[in-house]
């Protein structure tokens, strides 16, 4: 069954995480996505891979995070430093629905890709340009990884960890992941409107501002108080029932009972203390706070007397909200990931079959899914040309250049 986004053409000018993986979730739902890679090294990802480790240098064998970016897509390898190679990524950029770049603005305006030079070519045009910092400002031309635009400089790095402890480092790709799905809604809706304008616009999105709407809770308050976020002691916290504790077997569990006066005698039941459920110190939420240091020992005392699978089935039982806090290896292993298809399977011309995940978006009458492994540095390079209308004594002349691979 076709994707939503079936004959929808997307020039895709990006690298790294961010933009590839917007593209990837375009290309599953159907869409064409062409990727413009530098005809000598790639797009960078290629060069790299994740382990358990995090990010180490690519060894051979399948690279599985420039599969997850990269699926579902066709490669041309082209020289934007060449006025032939402009020419080449003009021509797609005239064809294309959605062009997406994260190129900062110098380079735009240095490979003629800017969007009033898109657009005077094609009206119709959605042009989405990802920065690290904003498409303004002293920052504008500042690369921006999500390790240092979205984690450390948005405020998120330094709101976490116990006081007086360093700060937390992020996984890879937690901002980009994050932010590919705000390029995803954004061209989305640009789509809609253009359906009613017949007309294409610029879309500027960072890694910076998504960063801030994520702590958005946290942002509200300091654009009202100006002051940071304080960090709280786990044993510390103002609701003992919104917090986490360990069993005996060495598992944590996060409890969520944000409204904790109507899960107080549940939550008492569930952890065979019923004594504490009518003691004045803890008989009402404000009680609870004003003695949440004595309470939060006596609940630690109380998971860490038995195992993680007694304390679930009780907490279940008794209807407490409640969620494992669970390593990587559990949760490819959870059955609600399997059940609801959260990943599938590709298969790999020369490694074979692997398991990669799928969007975390699912409709129901267009269902899309990713359907080819990424490609190979430059593999569709002569066939779109000609599809451009580009002869081959022209790519002759190109190759010999150094315009294309």
């Amino acid at each position: 069954m076709p994707g939503p986004l079936e004959r929808l053409k997307v020039l895709e000018v990006a690298n790294w995480v961010a933009g590839p993986s917007a593209c990837a979730i375009m290309a599953d739902m159907g869409a064409e996505v062409v990727k413009v890679e530098h005809r000598d090294t790639g797009d960078p990802v290629r060069s790299i891979n994740v382990s358990a480790r995090g990010i180490v240098q690519h060894a051979g064998g399948i690279n599985l995070l420039f599969e997850l970016l990269n699926r579902g897509k066709k490669s041309v390898a082209v020289n934007l430093e060449h006025p032939q190679g402009q020419e080449v990524v003009q021509r797609l950029a005239a064809q294309s629905d959605v062009i997406v770049t994260n190129l900062t603005p110098h380079r735009q305006e240095r490979y003629r890709l800017r969007y009033e030079d898109v657009s005077g070519l094609n009206p119709r045009a959605i042009y989405i340009a990802l920065t690290g910092y904003g498409a303004k400002g002293p920052d504008r031309d500042r690369s921006g990884f999500d390790y240092a635009a979205f984690w450390a400089r948005s405020g998120i790095m330094a709101s976490i960890g116990e006081p007086g402890g360093p700060p937390t480092q992020q996984r890879p790709g937690m901002g980009d992941q994050t932010t590919s799905l705000a390029l995803t809604a954004a061209i989305g809706m640009a789509l809609f409107e253009r359906e009613r304008s017949g007309k294409g616009q610029r879309i500027d999105c960072s890694l910076l501002h998504s960063a801030i709407w994520v702590l958005g809770a946290d942002l509200m308050t300091a654009l009202r108080t100006r002051q940071p976020v304080e960090r709280v002691p786990r044993k510390d916290v103002g609701n003992p029932l919104f917090n986490f504790y360990e069993t005996a077997d060495g598992r944590w569990v996060q409890l969520v009972m944000i409204e904790s006066e109507r899960f107080w005698n549940g939550f008492c039941s569930a952890l065979d203390i019923p004594e504490f459920a009518d003691d004045p110190r803890f008989n009402s939420h404000v009680n609870r706070i004003g003695h949440g240091k004595q309470l939060v020992e006596i609940i630690d005392n109380r998971f860490g007397s038995d195992s993680f699978e007694r304390w679930a089935a009780s907490l279940d039982r008794h209807g407490c909200m409640w969620a494992p806090v669970q390593t990587l290896d559990q949760v490819v292993a959870d059955p609600q990931v399997h059940a609801n298809g959260y990943s599938t399977t590709l298969t790999h011309v020369e490694e074979g079959d692997f398991e990669i995940l799928t969007v975390p978006i699912k409709y129901a009458r267009t269902p899309g899914i990713p359907t080819s492994p990424a490609p190979e540095l430059g593999q569709d390079t002569e066939l779109i040309l000609l599809d451009l209308g580009y002869t081959w004594d022209d790519l002759a002349i190109f190759k010999d250049n150094g315009a294309i691979i």
